[in-house]
């Protein structure tokens, strides 16, 4: 019997992304990303010919190169690449050789953008602010909300703004400037324009708020969407008569759908594509191999009446048609999660990168007229997918308190023998808005490697079901969201004999941190808890997060000052004489989403009390440690949650057992 996943896979696993199809529409690029022999990430360039299969890999070394883009007559790929130090734009021949650096900015430079006449590119470069040249510590003036920003730590005067580079001289022209990011940027067909999303993050509230901007080159700037919101990824259509773009107006806070948008530029008139599509217009599938790839941009039908785009549903993100009249239809209808996408619509197929439970990711060829009868055109897995076995999730659904339909999912242990009992971990997953679903999620499969049946579930607040289910949880944390996830339980013990009931544990990261920690408040039922990155008091949360000022209004209710009392009632920390069970506190020293002094605060309550607690930080780590973290410290991460999860069982099976 060949052994489950372990923690340490982790380092042979590759991630197979941002497919993107030559001219000519034969070829394909796409980036392959791993951990080396030394535990750091590097990814190269690959190149597959699609009339035979043949897949050669383009870059090598030690480093990262990502974000491959083919130039208008097929003879160049540019590229973002690390090699020097930091990252900048390289070309290197669609034949082969030696890559060349294009671009030597201080801060950097990312987000190649081909000119249609092939003679220059757009790039997005930081320009920092100017010093007096010597290299001390300086004092940082604060007078903006957004003042640091997970990630990237503290903001200094530092924005992106958009270059056009001359391919043959390497002569840089500055097209914007002022204190926003710019990025996103897309060349219209003729050439003389750019559309590009400007953040509005120091005249908002809100930290991602953007507007969709034309600029005719080197000239004054047109927003074309329309109020307040997160508007991305423009894409012209052939003929310059339209821009489409994917847009989020925050109706419903963070728990807006995202919707896709045409606007017509000769009349200005703007028609929302989706408007009567009661689904997310994107990607919203949570994993842990797939954090920080290209998401895909819409692509434009060949008669250009309508548009190709991802969007996410009932555990899939799957590919979608929507016409500009505003019918939307699915394309698509396979059990995975398609993370990126290629759409060659002159020649008629599409490309997608697309992960299962027990595909991690790679890449897939479908013909758009029969997308039944794909072709699979990568396998970079098989050889650690060959010497382990993987659990395929049982999918199972029940109807809550609300007469809702909850999604929900179990993992067996491999090798699952009938009779026996195993123990239950609970995973919670975080935003709160964001879905479980059809995806390969290595943490989960590790621990039912590790012998626990994995139960993860969609409890309201989650998208995928619609727009009033997504938006269901706010100004009700630890309510009809903490009812649902305890009704998956109760669902597993009375239809699946094999959990033994008396050993359930729970664990989840951010808004599933915080719900591990209401939940160990409200219940004694689960005997160990690993909380990650939580959420435990939202009266210091408002002030220290980098989105707290505005995401405590938008998911409790109230503003500090408007309600403190609200914000405490929603607090897991004001639970903690009532928190009995065993609990591991894991946490980033670098996370602003969630900041660190979140788990100070519950360890000292805790340990004050004489509860049984363990802490956890891992330097340098900030929110996303556990998807894009130091590799080293999430093998560790990983291996702390099932020796804490073994433990605490093992404890408590020497005392005897315990009570339900």
């Amino acid at each position: 019997m060949l052994p489950g996943i372990s923690a340490e896979d982790l380092y042979r696993l590759k991630f197979v992304s941002d497919p993107q199809v030559s001219p000519d529409g034969e070829k394909v690029a796409y980036t392959v990303k791993r951990i080396n022999k030394d535990k750091n990430y590097e990814s190269h360039l690959y190149i597959c010919t699609l009339s035979s299969g043949a897949t050669v890999q383009w870059t090598r070394g030690s480093h990262n190169d990502t974000s491959p883009r083919w130039s208008p007559d097929g003879k160049l790929l540019s590229f973002v690449s690390d090699r020097s130090g930091k990252n900048q734009i390289w070309l290197i021949s669609a034949e082969g050789g030696e890559a060349e650096q294009l671009t030597s900015n201080e801060g950097g430079a990312s987000s190649p953008v081909w000119s249609p006449d092939g003679k220059s590119l757009l790039a997005a470069i930081t320009v920092k602010k100017e010093t007096d040249g010597e290299n001390r510590l300086r004092p940082l003036e604060v007078t903006e909300l957004q003042y640091k920003a997970d990630g990237r730590g503290m903001l200094k005067g530092e924005y992106s703004q958009l270059f056009l580079i001359d391919r043959e001289t390497r002569n840089e022209t500055q097209l914007t400037s002022g204190p926003n990011d710019h990025f996103g940027a897309a060349w219209s067909p003729d050439g003389d324009k750019i559309a590009y999303s400007k953040s509005r993050a120091n005249e908002d509230t809100v930290s991602y708020a953007s507007d969709l901007v034309i600029q005719q080159l080197g000239g004054e700037e047109k927003i074309v969407s329309h109020g307040t919101g997160a508007f991305t990824d423009p894409v012209w259509s052939a003929d310059g008569e339209y821009l489409a773009y994917f847009g989020q107006t925050f109706e419903h806070g963070s728990a807006t759908l995202g919707n896709l948008h045409a606007v017509h530029l000769d009349s200005s008139v703007t028609v929302c594509l989706t408007k009567n599509f009661d689904e997310h217009a994107g990607d919203a599938v949570i994993g842990d191999m797939h954090y920080g790839h290209a998401a895909p941009k819409a692509a434009w039908s060949k008669d250009r009446k309508g548009l190709y785009f991802i969007a996410t549903l009932n555990g899939n993100s799957s590919l979608h048609y929507a016409t500009l009249e505003g019918e939307v239809s699915q394309i698509t209808n396979q059990d995975c999660h398609l993370y990126g996408c290629a759409v060659d619509s002159e020649n008629g197929y599409a490309i997608f990168a697309a992960s299962s439970p027990v595909i991690p990711g790679d890449l897939f060829y479908a013909s758009l007229s029969n997308l039944a009868e794909e072709v699979r055109l990568t396998d970079v897995n098989s050889e650690v997918l060959s010497e382990i076995v993987l659990s395929h999730p049982e999918e199972f659904r029940f109807t809550n308190d609300e007469g809702n339909s909850v999604q929900s999912w179990l993992l067996k242990p491999p090798g699952f023998e009938e009779g026996k009992k195993y123990p239950l971990v609970l995973e919670i997953h975080g935003g709160p808005h964001g879905m479980y679903g059809n995806t390969f999620f290595h943490e989960l499969q590790m621990l039912a490697a590790s012998g626990y049946v994995v139960l993860y579930s969609n409890p309201r607040g989650s998208y995928g079901y619609g727009q009033q289910f997504v938006k269901a949880c706010m100004g009700d944390y630890g309510g009809g969201d903490y009812r649902d996830l305890m009704a998956a339980v109760d669902y597993v013990l009375s239809h699946y004999d094999f959990v033994d009931m008396e050993q359930l544990v729970v664990t989840g990261g951010s808004y599933g941190g915080f719900m591990t920690n209401w939940i160990i408040g409200r219940t004694s039922r689960f005997k160990a808890a690993v909380t990650q990155r939580s959420i435990s008091n939202w009266l210091s949360f408002y002030g220290v997060s980098d989105i707290g000022f505005y995401f405590t209004k938008w998911e409790v209710g109230y503003h500090l000052f408007e309600d403190p009392e609200k914000l405490w009632q929603h607090s897991p920390l004001r639970l903690s004489s009532r928190m009995d069970t065993p609990l591991l506190i894991l946490h980033g020293e670098e996370d602003y989403r969630c900041p660190i002094e979140q788990a100070e605060q519950l360890f000292i309550a805790l340990k004050q009390q004489d509860k049984k607690v363990k802490f956890v930080r891992f330097p340098k780590a900030d929110h996303n440690l556990s998807r894009n973290g130091d590799p080293g410290l999430r093998v560790a991460r990983l291996q702390y949650i099932v020796s804490w999860f073994d433990q605490q069982l093992e404890e408590l099976e020497n005392k005897g057992g315990g009570d339900s």
